[in-house]
């Protein structure tokens, strides 16, 4: 199984974005996590397709957008000509959950759908055929710095649980909350993207980076 780490943009010094992405790939990173939030899905703003297109010219990492916002089906094309390799949405955000998929499908980049805390797995399981990764909040969409919710596990777990029985070839990502002790749950649970914001950005970034990478690869020798 592949694991990856996602550092999450969000969590980053705007004044030295550049400059950190660089020691991200300088350290082996491949996956870059990129929040869109409009204020209406989620009540925060972040940053949407200038800042990711800025940062594409200098960047070969895979650029994980992920939408979070109203209708997003009204902003794949956008996205992906301004450089996203895979874009995630919310479930809850789409009037036509399928419809959405095919579009993101037809655009050429790989396809994610995300659920809240509060959203069963059943609502999506059906779909797991028609996409390369499930992100599971593991805290509320739309704000960085809060805690692991601990039941969200047992979401991962009955996710991975269906993946396995119907032989699929679907990623699990998390995103919230992830330090030292809380990577572990949830990569035991059957996680193996994991979105890190302040976890990875707050101190050294590049002792940061290291560090997580050693631990992840400690874990997931443990589980292989």
């Amino acid at each position: 199984m592949e694991y990856q780490l996602c550092p999450s943009i969000l969590s980053a010094d705007f004044n030295r974005l550049g400059e950190q992405i660089q020691i991200l790939e300088k350290q082996g990173v491949k996956w870059l996590h990129i929040d869109v939030m409009d204020g209406d899905f989620v009540p925060s703003i972040s940053f949407g397709m200038p800042v990711i297109r800025s940062i594409r010219k200098e960047s070969k990492m895979f650029f994980d957008v992920h939408l979070m916002v109203s209708a997003p089906e009204r902003y794949i094309q956008d996205f992906v000509d301004c450089g996203a390799d895979s874009i995630t949405i919310h479930a809850e955000a789409c009037e036509d959950l399928e419809r959405a998929i095919e579009l993101i499908r037809d655009a050429g980049v790989k396809v994610g759908i995300s659920i809240k805390p509060a959203t069963p797995i059943n609502d999506i399981s059906h779909l797991l055929e028609d996409v390369d990764m499930v992100l599971v909040m593991t805290v509320q969409p739309g704000f960085g710095g809060q805690k692991y919710i601990p039941e969200c596990t047992e979401k991962v777990q009955e996710l991975k649980e269906i993946i396995d029985r119907e032989e699929l070839n679907v990623d699990i990502q998390v995103d919230g909350g992830i330090n030292d002790s809380t990577m572990e749950t949830a990569m035991r649970a059957g996680a193996n993207f994991l979105v890190a914001g302040s976890y990875v950005f707050n101190g050294d970034l590049e002792s940061n980076v290291q560090r997580i990478q050693q631990k992840m690869q400690d874990i997931s020798e443990k589980l292989n």
